[in-house]
């Protein structure tokens, strides 16, 4: 009988958005489909850290969806999930200030997390 075991990745957060999900507000995390996301599923977990600082978090992932473009993700997931406390133009402005049109093209990951006891 063979057992996998969930994956663990680390990804740094900017402290805002940390917050999110240190309080189980941030529901959705979303990030460029790099190649090191490949294979990420539903039960892999995600420790999310503040760069230079000793905050971190761990959460699990409940799903994963691609999306052509972040406009089509946040239609799509809903603006809530992402961030409850900024609009959908907000939202899509701060995540363009993060990932330029370059990286967009690489496809949009929403990641669902939920908080790790």
């Amino acid at each position: 009988m063979s057992t996998t075991s969930a994956r663990v990745i680390e990804l740094n957060l900017y402290p805002q958005y940390f917050d999110l999900v240190a309080t189980g507000r941030k529901t959705r995390e979303v990030r460029v489909k790099y190649p090191k996301f490949d294979g990420l599923a539903a039960g892999d977990l995600i420790r999310f850290a503040v760069k230079g600082t000793d905050r971190s978090c761990m959460t699990r992932v409940t799903r994963v969806a691609e999306y052509a473009s972040f406009e089509e993700l946040l239609d799509a997931e809903g603006p809530f999930q992402v961030n409850p406390e900024a609009t959908r133009e907000e939202q899509l402005a701060n995540i363009r200030r993060i990932y330029p049109p370059d990286k967009e093209r690489l496809g949009c990951l929403a990641i669902g997390i939920e908080l790790v006891d």
